[in-house]
């Protein structure tokens, strides 16, 4: 379910979005939509980040390997 909200920027700043969309052949509300739905996962992808981080500690490599390490066969 759609919920509208009102936000409140300059007209001059509103129009120029509205062109920008309309240039990209969609609205200002999709564009706005977009944004919404990026912004809100923002901080999500660091905490997995840091939860996959937490589950694979346990993989130490043991030592530092130098290039002629690195490319043996």
């Amino acid at each position: 379910m759609l919920k509208n909200i009102t936000l409140s920027a300059d007209a001059e700043l509103i129009r120029q979005a509205r062109d920008k969309a309309r240039q990209e052949k969609t609205t200002l509300n999709e564009t706005f939509r977009l944004w919404l739905a990026r912004y809100t996962k923002a901080g999500r992808n660091v905490t997995e980040y840091d939860s996959i981080m937490e589950k694979l500690n346990y993989a130490q490599p043991g030592r530092c390997f130098n290039r002629e390490d690195m490319n043996e066969r």
